[in-house]
């Protein structure tokens, strides 16, 4: 496996390349420091499996960085590990297309499980995110966007230890296998254009499928789906799904 490191702190940089360097022996770390050095790596290396990217690099905004990479090369799935530890980071990084999100406060084993659960298929999110108290999920009413409603429902049922699986399961929502396969892409962050071209059918056919599997997760955004589907799967992965597609 080979992961492209993006960080503009030497220090930072170092310490995280050591961390991945442990994630495995057939591992190779490559480690840069500015958003046109990453676009160069990959365009010099199509043998990139994984991307983990700061958003603070220097004047360059980081999640446009983030966008930019998701639409030129889908294939190569994103974690965002950043200092920031906002609700509405996270959400606007996943809403981009982000795989997974680890705060730089957390843990190397947090950081080495949300690899795994990215490049086993399956997304990751800070488990504190999914856990949020009743309180915590409605202590902002003025500014709706930042925690969307499906965290406060996640919330509202989370138990002690959220981390954990939930008793409901994604196989127990009732997808088509036409429905799971769209989910799948869904996931990666793909557009509907992009789904249509993989599955060969109609982009309207994706709508429809997109619309239904919304329901069936009881949400209304693909955002929503994205975090209703982690704390159904956190470390587990989801079925049909393999890292960037590949």
């Amino acid at each position: 496996m080979k992961v492209l490191l993006v960080d503009d702190h030497p220090l930072i940089l170092a310490a995280l390349q050591q961390v991945i360097q442990g994630f495995g022996d057939d591992v190779t770390v490559i480690g840069v420091e500015t958003a046109e050095a990453a676009r160069q790596t990959l365009r010099d290396d199509d043998g990139v499996d994984l991307v983990l990217l700061d958003l603070a690099l220097g004047e360059v905004d980081g999640f446009e960085v983030l966008a930019e990479l998701r639409a030129t090369w889908p294939a190569v799935p994103v974690v965002v590990v950043s200092a920031s530890e906002r609700a509405s980071d996270v959400i606007r990084a996943l809403d981009l297309g982000a795989m997974g999100f680890v705060p730089k406060t957390s843990s190397n084993d947090n950081l080495i499980k949300a690899l795994h659960a990215v490049m086993n298929g399956g997304l990751f999110v800070p488990p504190h995110m999914l856990g949020l108290t009743t309180a915590q999920a409605q202590a902002q009413p003025h500014e709706p966007d930042t925690v969307p409603q499906v965290m406060r429902m996640l919330a509202e049922h989370a138990k002690p230890e959220p981390h954990q699986a939930k008793s409901v399961s994604l196989d127990s929502i009732g997808l088509t296998p036409r429905q799971t396969e769209v989910l799948a892409l869904l996931l990666q962050g793909l557009p509907n254009k992009l789904i249509a071209r993989q599955l060969n059918v109609s982009v309207e056919t994706v709508k429809d499928h997109v619309a239904a599997v919304l329901r069936a997760l009881n949400v209304s955004t693909r955002t929503q789906a994205v975090l209703a589907v982690s704390q159904m799967t956190q470390g587990a992965g989801i079925p049909g799904v393999r890292p960037g597609g590949r």
